[in-house]
This record gives C-alpha cells, structure tokens and sequence, in this order.
C-alpha cells in the first residue's frame, strides 16, 4: 500500500474522515495523500495529518491514482468537466457526493474511466461508520476490492446496487440522527426519575453501543434479543408496551421511509 496515492478534492469533514482512518490502519502515508480545497478554512485539518494539500484539483489528479470527489454535491458537474481532461484510465474516481448518480459521473468524465460511489455517515469519524459502495461500468473487482481495504478502517464497508445508496442515507445517514434523539430521551427519563444528566447521557450511549454490538456479534435478528431481556410481568415488558402506544416503530419506520424519498427527490435535481 505504500506506493497507493490517494487525492481529495474537497476537504470537509467526511473527507478528513475517511483520510484519518486510512492513516490510522497504515494503508496509506501522510506523504502520499492529496487534498484540495478552494481556501485554507478546510485543509487544515489534513495539514494537521501530515498530508499534503493545494488549491488546484488537477494538481490531485496530476499526483493520485485514487480520486475521492468531496465537494457539495451542486459542485460536482463543474469539478468534472475541471478535471476530465486529466482523468486517464489509471484513475480512479470515487465520488462522496449524495445524489450525483453514476451515470451522471460516467457523463461527465472520459469513456472508460473507472467510477464508483460511497456513501459514508457521520460515525466514520470515531472509526464505527457504515458505508455502501456501488461501482460504475468500467470499475472491476480489484478496484472494488482495494476501495473496501482502503475504508475498511472506517468502519462497516459493503458493496449494493446503487439503488440501494438512497434508502442508506435514509437508514444510516439521517439515521445517526435518529439514535441521537433515541439517546437523549433515554437519557431525559433517566433525569426525570432522579438521575443526574452527565451520568445517564454516559450509560444511555453505553446502553446504545452495547445493544448495537449484540446484534452484530451474535447475528441475532433484534426481536430475539428484544425478547430475552423480557421476563413475565418485569419491569421490560411493561416498558414495551409503552413504546408500542406511542407508535415507536411505525413513527422510525416512517422516519427512514421520508429521509430516503428525500434523497431520491435530491438525486433528480
């Protein structure tokens, strides 16, 4: 991995993100990673790494095999047409962008040129992210396989039809907002009923983490779980049937239902 050269057009949050946690995992060296922004405001936090920075993205084409596009996603078509011309069949362009389709990059870029999609969230900063990956027509199974190693250290990284990238950032996206809320109102019963604040936020994230951890190490489908906390006439069930009144389910249901229609609304723009 010493010789992989990975470039950043952008360099917000996400993309610092996804840097960090390859610098982490040693896939890549601070010297072998470009970033690009317009200002200063947001190199500095890949100038704090180490890596190496620019205000001109063909300089990141010019330097990097691996291209990952993180602008706002309005940005993405005049960013292309900047760099197609520099784009050759070495490339690799992964573009972060929430609702710029693979068609619409393949459009833009040279015929052949490899592209795929990802869609990271928010916990891809603390290591703990998930991530979907779709690949365009030219990308193969090494560079899909490399891409998975490269943010492997991110967190979970799986590869779906892109199809599937709209109803993730309605899941897991938007859905990292959804568990906050969760927390915080777990954490505001706890204060109700005489607990300090600082204490129950701290067990209620811990509460959260660990249930998150049993559904992923035990394989186990979550109502499985659900049920073998509940026991005849506890504490739990009574709990229990007060979530099903308020309609937990359904309203989270809902939830994820209305964020992805959102982003299918966003892509067609």
């Amino acid at each position: 991995m010493e010789k992989l050269r990975v470039g950043f057009i952008g360099a917000g949050r996400m993309a610092a993100a996804v840097a960090q946690a390859m610098l982490l995992a040693g896939e890549v060296q601070a010297v072998n990673i470009l970033a690009s922004a317009p200002s200063d405001r947001n190199l500095g936090k890949f100038q704090d790494f180490d890596c190496k920075t620019t205000h001109r993205n063909l300089e990141v084409l010019e330097n990097s095999t691996f291209v990952f596009l993180a602008t706002k996603p309005h940005i993405i078509p005049s960013v292309l047409r900047e760099i197609a011309p520099a784009v050759t069949p070495d490339h690799v362009v992964i573009s972060m962008a929430a609702g710029v389709t693979l068609q619409t990059l393949e459009e833009l870029l040279p015929a052949g040129t490899k592209v795929l999609r990802i869609m990271p969230n928010l916990p891809c900063v603390v290591q703990s992210g998930a991530i979907i990956l779709a690949r365009g027509t030219s990308a193969g199974e090494q560079d899909v396989a490399l891409l998975k190693t490269l943010l492997s250290p991110c967190g979970l990284c799986e590869e779906a039809p892109e199809s599937y990238i709209d109803i993730h950032t309605g899941l897991s996206g938007s859905g990292v907002a959804y568990v906050y809320m969760f927390a915080e109102a777990l954490s505001e019963g706890a204060l109700k009923m005489g607990m300090p604040w600082a204490m129950a936020n701290k067990i209620a994230a811990q509460t959260l983490m660990g249930a998150a951890k049993m559904i992923l190490e035990t394989g186990e489908h979550p109502a499985v779980l659900r049920s073998s906390v509940c026991t005849p006439g506890g504490t739990t069930i009574h709990a229990l049937h007060e979530l099903e009144k308020g309609s937990l389910r359904a309203t989270v249901m809902n939830a994820v239902e209305a964020a992805t229609s959102r982003a299918r609304e966003l892509g067609k723009k």
